[in-house]
This record gives C-alpha cells, structure tokens and sequence, in this order.
C-alpha cells in the first residue's frame, strides 16, 4: 500500500490542491476515538521509502512529539490510503510515518493554538522535518491550509479513557427534530466519496436504514478521477441537520458537511 501510494505521490501532472469550493469546517466534528484492532494492513514494519527505513510502533500509547505538519487534497482524495481505506479530504484523518493503523491523535497548531483530533489511517509524510499530514478539513481546522506547512504538537489518544472521560450519551431511537429555521434551497449531507460504485451503494444502502433519510449515490469527476458520493436528504431545517451530523458521527463514525443544490 506505501509502495502505490508512493507512485500516485510522484506523479509530475497533477497538481495538489484545495477543492473548488469553500468548505465551512466548523460544521465537521473531530474524528472521535473509538477502539479498534490493529490489523495488518498498512501496518508492515518494517518498510522502506526512499531508500530509509521506518518501524512502526507496537502502540500509540504515550507517544508525543512536535515538528511540522503539511496537508493533502484533491490529487488524493479517492484513492487508497496505506491500509485500504478511501482517502477523504472531508474527513478528519492524518497519515503519519510510524504510528500504528488506526491510531488517534490530537493536533496542536503552536502557531494559534487550535486543536483538533484525527484518525491516522495512511502513512507519510516522508519528509524529514514533517512529522504529519492531515486532510484538508483538518488543516484548515487549524488555520494552516493557505500555508502549506505549520509547526504543531501531536499527542496520541487513548480510545478507552477517552470514552471513559466523555458523557454518556443514552441510546435511543433516532427521531427527527422539531422544525428549526429553513435551510435554503435543497440541503444535503455528504457521508462519503467512493472509487467503487458498489461501496457508494452498499454505504447507500446502510445509511437509509440508520437514517430513515433519503440517500442517493451521486456520480462526479474530481481531477479527472470519477467519484460516486452518497449524500443524506435533502433536509429541511437546521435542527433536523444538526441532529443528522450527531447520528451519523455517533452510528457510523462519519464526518459529514454541507452540499446544496
């Protein structure tokens, strides 16, 4: 998986970037920390890139470390990450060169002091004085994506006490909100971007069952690429948006964000 990443990276005719259109990131949560097993995908160790060899560690646990942080956009977003997931440019996750897959981490921007928590799901970046590289949303999360680069701290996160410390929220039935104010024209929530139609359908079919929403699977092209996005609603006012937000974080561990028509 580092191996293909590592030739989508080095190709000199696609140019990385920010997507078209502006994205109001404080309607995206924080990736929220969950425990998961730690499976052989994108976690070789150890494993060679450019000629240097890198060992993941045997856990997150304790690790801490400051350095520079840069980000990734459209040239990757819906391709592969290092363990088989589809890259989200929407969604909070990171890519970090020895950290096992999946971990979760808090990011410090040292230059403003804004938090946010990822998933790291990929690996990279494999340059020397970067020690991260998150989504789009989440560098702009922090204030860095017209910049490039920025000096943070990363502090891994333990799911368990993680959990532990948050409220307890109780399970209930998802029931829709009372009306808020409208939202304008048609509303959506896009819930993931797919390479595959068939995963698009398949998650398709999952949401319009946790949901009891509409969903529809939506075809595009982004850098020449074809991606099919599966899309919530529409919906109608700002309660019932809200509440779909916190469902589909909570049930499905989305990020999800705002498309009109």
């Amino acid at each position: 998986m580092v191996w293909l990443l590592l030739v989508s990276c080095s190709s000199p005719t696609i140019r990385d970037g920010a997507p078209d259109r502006d994205i109001d990131v404080s309607l995206i949560p924080d990736a929220v920390p969950k425990v998961e097993p730690i499976t052989s995908a994108g976690n070789k160790s150890p494993y060679v890139v450019f000629g240097r060899t890198y060992h993941v560690l045997p856990e997150s646990r304790g690790y801490q470390q400051r350095g520079g942080a840069s980000w990734y956009g459209t040239k990757f977003h819906g391709r592969k990450t290092s363990n088989g997931e589809t890259y989200d440019m929407y969604a909070m996750t990171g890519a970090h060169k020895s950290l096992p897959i999946p971990s979760y981490v808090q990011v410090t921007n040292l230059k403003n002091g804004r938090k946010v928590i990822v998933r790291i799901n990929d690996r990279g970046p494999f340059h020397s004085s970067r020690i991260i590289d998150l989504s789009y949303v989440a560098a702009k999360k922090l204030g860095y994506d017209q910049h490039g680069t920025s000096d943070v701290e990363v502090v891994a996160i333990d799911p368990v006490k993680f959990q532990h410390n948050s409220v307890e929220v109780p399970r209930m039935a998802f029931q829709r909100p009372k009306t808020g104010a409208p939202l304008p024209g048609k509303t959506f929530l896009q819930a993931g971007a797919f390479s595959a139609r068939a995963s698009a359908e398949e998650k398709r079919v999952s949401l319009s069952r946790s949901t009891g929403y509409p969903v529809e699977v939506r075809e595009s092209r982004v850098n020449g690429r074809t991606l099919f996005k599966v899309l919530v609603g529409p919906i109608a006012d700002q309660n019932a948006l809200a509440d779909m937000r916190t469902l589909l974080l909570r049930t499905e561990n989305l990020s999800s964000f705002v498309v009109r028509d």
